[in-house]
């Protein structure tokens, strides 16, 4: 059994790794991921990944933080400690907008940023899962899952075809614990 994990084309121009995605979709082979420096017009519809559902969650955030900040300002204008200040009503709709639309802020930011780091696993003491180190500063990556394709001598020519500078092998590291 092999211990590869995933098969990484190492590409020096995005078009390249762009022809290299078809061709690999071409001969129906899933691509795991794709790690680029900067971003890439059009490759997140060339590998199917689907729209993001992070509107969503902002929306049901900031109705939280809409709830809480009218129902804060409700309890303790209307229901706890009615006063009548300058003959107003003890339910200033008017009165209630400025504090309502901060908490509303605030709870929505709070929110997106604990879901953008619970969505990518950024939460404290975990390692990161680094594929190449260059993808980040020169390299275009192309990462395929070697357990769902078996073919690897395939793949490796597939990849140089179509221009990958350098081809990887990332290999599972076992622990002894003798």
């Amino acid at each position: 059994m092999s211990n590869t994990n995933y098969i990484l084309g190492s590409f020096a121009d995005p078009d390249e790794m762009m022809h290299g995605i078809d061709k690999l979709q071409a001969n129906n082979i899933s691509i795991y991921d794709c790690f680029t420096p900067m971003p890439i017009h059009g490759i997140e519809a060339k590998l199917g990944v689907k729209p993001s559902r992070l509107p969503i969650a902002a929306f049901c955030f900031g109705t939280l933080g809409f709830l809480l900040g009218f129902s804060l300002l409700y309890y303790t204008m209307a229901y706890d400690w009615p006063m009548n200040i300058g003959g107003k009503p003890s339910l200033p709709l008017p009165n209630f907008v400025p504090v309502t639309f901060e908490v509303t802020i605030l709870i929505c930011a709070l929110g997106m940023v604990a879901t953008f780091f619970f969505r990518n696993h950024l939460f404290p003491g975990r390692t990161p899962r680094v594929m190449d180190l260059r993808a980040s500063d020169d390299r275009f990556v192309i990462a395929i899952d070697a357990r769902e394709n078996t073919d690897h001598a395939f793949i490796d020519s597939l990849l140089k075809e179509s221009g990958a500078v350098e081809v990887k092998y990332n290999e599972r590291k076992y622990v002894s614990y003798e």
